[in-house]
């Protein structure tokens, strides 16, 4: 995810992509633990995409207040 596209989306957005990321890295986390996880590039990918989102948010946060 490109912080270009995620600029492009609004709060509401953000905010759902945000929820659908956590919910992925949880299962990834619970694969990690019980040894199932396939792909672990995808953790860091993840973790990267949420702190993305999250920066971009306080911004917008920031610029409307």
């Amino acid at each position: 995810m490109k912080a270009t596209d995620v600029r492009a989306k609004t709060l509401d957005e953000l905010r759902t992509e945000l929820e659908t990321l956590k919910k992925e890295q949880f299962n990834l986390r619970f694969q990690r633990a019980t040894g199932q996880l396939e792909n672990t590039g995808r953790v860091r990918q993840i973790r990267r995409d949420i702190a993305r989102i999250q920066t971009i948010m306080r911004d917008k946060r920031v610029a409307s207040a």
